[in-house]
């Protein structure tokens, strides 16, 4: 029907519906250019398109637009049906595109044309030269087809809807663009006819030149529309695949951002990451150790392979991210790492003055350094200048095999227990303090760099140069990415299993398992060292079926401060563990030590492991220093020695920090009225020395420090149940007898389980790593005098004997340096925690963020929103309950004048901030 002898005469003309309110669709019916009823949408879309008279990409977006207007101009009932059928051109009235009166009013209802209203278009217009006869007529640009529109909608009262103004674009607008007339140099000029509406409307007829480009432009074939619609949804395919890739590449952050968070596809992309902060200075606290010994304690191994694949492969590895040009970043970058909290640290000790600056090496106070301790034993070098935290562990032996195995890199009690604040570009350092990492992120974006290294195009090759180098054969290349795969495959398949076990798993109180967001400075290191010993080492053993001990990470804790610990009787938040080489080798498993627990190689390697047991004892006699009460000078009295607290660097940081004396005093009044109680005098005091918390311990004392029941203290309750609600099971074979810790180091109380293979964490583990401890010690023929030195035998590996869960109250030396506060790290700074309780912030934001020297922590405002990267700590979930883990309460200042005492609250509210601010004054000189 494109031929105009083909067409039928106008008179009679072909019927068109009269509820068809759209008199272009109008015109083409009843210019025969398509049929009535039910047009198909390829045909319609063709033919306005050539009637358009656009070319190349201007008509192909016209033929895109013209099927999306057709697809909902019957509404939402008929989207399928013209999907499939075709545009249903009798049924517009009533559709979205139908403004039911409300519009230019032209066509009524019965499909008559109202002359006064073509009128009443043409009073909106003015005079225009015809540019293709010269002849002056009436029409409207742009400009006035707006006004128009604009005043059908005022005549329309309170009968126009909302989307009204939308729907006008595609009807004046686009018969503009179609009729128009001019403009061809001045677009702004161009023109719609009325006498061209008025046929439209009365004889549903177009211009000449309208019928002119449609008769023109014959429409395509089925078949050479199918080639057409198969090129076309190749190109947006490619298009879409190439929009994605440079979307992941650029901004992966704001992807990730846009995914189901627990969903595969959020899971393909790093998580992101805080920006790295410009650092104008850097400086680290002197806290009684020499330069040479910082950097030994940074990277002296304990002998662990926390990361699952050896040194050389890590320093190979790329960061995961997409690149289409450049080439990513590597993971072991120190700029890199420092994003997930860590520290930089230099290559060497032993270099110039201008570099150890850089790293805050250089010695601020210009005081005497401390003796070196680490000069005796075997150097920690930091050759690839990775950061504080980070080690290579050399001579790796198999433990189950004893055959040599590669270079493994771990990380040591320094990545945890190392920390730094920063304020105003300014970055201070300070060893034994809280880290402010996040271990899960360093975790998954290891994952994903191992993954992105086997399947994305050329990385494997990059990284096969790097490990094997450039002429390595085809055969080496294959069996490294064959042991590469199998390493990503254990780690998916890992993940999977502890997945499903925890998704099925309930806690002790009844509750379904579920893990809780760690984040920046915080850590479930109790639960992590359980799975890993008691799950993982044994799949790695190859010994099956014990996922099931697997444990949701649900208690987290700031890292503690490990300052003045060693003269604890009781470490841990929860006063859990006295013996030190057990709480230390229990550190080295839990993040991946290798140890043997299969029963397929001969029974003498069993339990053979890769710790260090006696860089542990090194690492414990440089952090616990002399015997405080064996001073070279009685007459001083005694005073700690080894790692110290780090004080308060108002020297370094300006005014903000200067301490007010007056403030101090009357802080000091404060502290032994409402903290001394519980937290002890000052250390540097007689009456902490003098306290009878101290008891004898072998041929010197240890600190029984205050502890108080978890009833009484009300503050979050998850860690202090961990050790004992917590069962484990064990494969009969590894005889793990608990009563044997009986035998060993006669405790108080008894140590029996009530099953040869089940029995509480708590004995489970203290009964493993004793074991662990003995076997290296045999394995490494230890003389008696250096195991009984290794072991400080007065101290013993027995339960604590306190008859309830409890939390310690250690002394408060350097606590301004180990914000934020509370054992789960729920307060963020001094002045919050000295708020009644109900008042503290139920969330705020961990990460890269400046210290407040004024509330001493992290200053929080209402519904801060956390920068990309950071992460949120909250009480309560979506839902409204409290997030495992994660309760703001007790201990709390707020009891009243003559209120008896109550569980969760320690001491009367004060009287004003101005008194808070008095005791927290005092607390920076601690």
């Amino acid at each position: 029907m494109h031929d105009p002898a083909s067409k039928p005469p106008l008179a009679p003309s072909i019927q068109v519906s009269p509820d068809n309110p759209c008199p272009f669709l109008r015109g083409l019916v009843g210019e025969g250019f398509v049929d009535g009823g039910t047009v198909p949408l390829n045909t319609l879309s063709q033919t306005i398109a050539n009637a358009s008279g656009e070319t190349g990409l201007k008509k192909t977006s016209a033929r895109i637009q013209t099927r999306g207007v057709a697809m909902i101009a019957n509404g939402f009932s008929h989207i399928l049906k013209n999907w499939w059928s075709g545009a249903q051109l009798d049924a517009l009235r009533g559709g979205p595109l139908d403004k039911l009166g409300a519009g230019s009013r032209i066509l009524g209802v019965d499909g008559k044309v109202n002359e006064d209203e073509i009128a009443r278009l043409a009073s909106f217009g003015r005079t225009y030269n015809d540019p293709n006869t010269g002849m002056s007529e009436i029409g409207l640009n742009a400009a006035e087809i707006k006004t128009f529109m604009q005043e059908n909608l005022k005549r329309a009262g309170s009968s126009a809807r909302w989307y009204y103004p939308l729907l006008m674009k595609f009807e004046w607008p686009i018969l503009l663009k179609i009729m128009g007339k001019g403009g061809k140099d001045k677009p702004e000029d161009r023109y719609l006819s009325v006498d061209d509406v008025r046929t439209l409307f009365n004889e549903r007829s177009f211009p000449d030149r309208i019928n002119q480009r449609i008769v023109s432009q014959p429409l395509l074939s089925t078949c050479a529309l199918r080639f057409r619609w198969a090129l076309g949804l190749t190109a947006g395919a490619l298009a879409l695949v190439l929009a994605v890739l440079v979307a992941v590449a650029e901004f992966p952050n704001q992807v990730r951002a846009m995914l189901p968070q627990k969903g595969i596809l959020a899971q393909l992309l790093p998580p992101p990451l805080p920006t790295l902060p410009q650092t104008t200075a850097a400086y680290w606290l002197e806290q009684n150790w020499s330069l040479k010994d910082r950097h030994w304690f940074h990277h002296a191994s304990q002998g662990t392979a926390t990361f699952p694949v050896p040194y050389e492969w890590f320093m190979a590895l790329e960061q995961p991210r997409l690149r289409l040009v450049s080439q990513p970043g590597m993971l072991k970058d120190s700029t890199y790492l420092e994003r997930f909290g860590f520290i930089p640290s230099p290559k060497s000790i032993n270099t110039d003055t201008a570099t150890l600056r850089q790293f805050g090496y250089a010695n601020v106070y210009e005081t005497t350094q401390a003796g070196d301790w680490s000069s005796r034993w075997t150097p920690a070098e930091n050759v690839d200048g990775l950061p504080v935290g980070f080690a290579r562990m050399t001579g790796v032996v198999d433990p189950a095999t004893g055959r040599r195995e590669e270079d493994k890199i771990g990380l040591t009690c320094a990545a945890c227990h190392t920390g730094h604040i920063q304020y105003q570009g300014i970055d201070v350092r300070f060893d034994g303090g809280p880290a402010m990492t996040d271990l899960k992120k360093l975790e998954l974006v290891t994952g994903l760099s191992i993954a992105y290294t086997v399947y994305v195009p050329f990385r494997f090759d990059r990284f096969a140069d790097r490990v094997l180098g450039r002429e390595a054969s085809k055969a080496d290349r294959k069996a490294l990415k064959q042991k590469l795969s199998a390493t990503m495959d254990f780690l998916l398949d890992w993940q999977t299993r502890y997945n499903n076990t925890i998704e099925h798993k309930k806690t002790w109180d009844g509750r379904w398992q579920q893990d809780t967001e760690e984040g920046f400075g915080r850590l479930d290191a109790l639960n992590r060292i359980g799975n890993q010993v008691f799950a993982q080492d044994l799949a790695l053993s190859g010994v099956k079926g014990f996922e099931k001990n697997l444990h949701a990470q649900d208690a987290p804790v700031s890292y503690p401060a490990i300052w003045t610990v060693p003269w604890f009787k009781f470490a841990q938040y929860d006063a859990s563990i006295e013996q030190p080489l057990i709480r230390n080798a229990g550190e080295a498993l839990g993040v991946t030590a290798l140890l043997n627990l299969s029963d397929a190689y001969p029974e003498k390697r069993l339990w053979t492991s890769s710790v260090d047991i006696r860089t542990l004892g090194w690492i414990e006699d440089m952090l616990r220093g002399p015997d405080p009460f064996r001073a070279p000078d009685p007459a001083k009295g005694p005073k700690f020695g080894g790692l110290l607290s780090p004080k308060w660097p108002s020297q370094i940081l300006g005014d903000a920090w200067r301490i007010d004396q007056t403030k101090v005093e009357n802080g000091r009044k404060i502290y032994a009225e409402m903290c001394s109680g519980c937290h002890l005098p000052a250390v540097d005091t007689p009456a902490f020395w003098s306290s009878g918390h101290w008891e004898t311990s072998g041929d010197s004392k240890v600190l029984n420090a205050v502890t108080i029941p978890l009833k009484e203290i009300k503050t979050d309750p998850e860690q202090s149940l961990v050790l004992s609600k917590r069962i484990v099971d064990v494969p009969a074979f590894l005889k793990v007898n608990t009563s044997d810790l009986q035998k060993w180091w006669q405790c108080d109380i008894p140590t029996a389980s009530t099953s040869p293979t089940e029995m509480v964490y708590a004995l489970g583990l203290m009964t493993v790593v004793d074991l662990v401890a003995q076997k290296w010690m045999v394995d490494q023929e230890v003389p008696d005098a250096e195991r009984a030195k290794l072991w400080n035998m007065a101290r013993k590996n027995c339960l604590n004997p306190a008859p309830d869960p409890r939390y310690r109250a250690r002394p408060l030396n350097g606590i301004w340096a180990t914000a934020p506060y509370l054992h789960n790290g729920s307060v963020p700074s001094l002045y919050w925690l000295l708020k009644p309780q109900n008042e503290r912030p139920q969330k705020f934001c961990m990460g890269r963020r400046d210290y407040d020297p004024v509330t001493v922590g992290f200053a929080v405002t209402a519904d801060e929103r956390c920068k990309t990267g950071e992460t949120q700590f909250l009480m309560t979930g979506s839902d409204g309950r409290l997030i495992q883990g994660n309760s703001v309460l007790g201990h709390s200042f707020e009891r009243k004048e003559g209120e008896p005492k109550r569980d969760g609250v320690i001491g009367r509210i004060f009287r004003d901030d101005n008194e808070r601010y008095d005791l927290i004054e005092y607390l920076k000189t601690l």
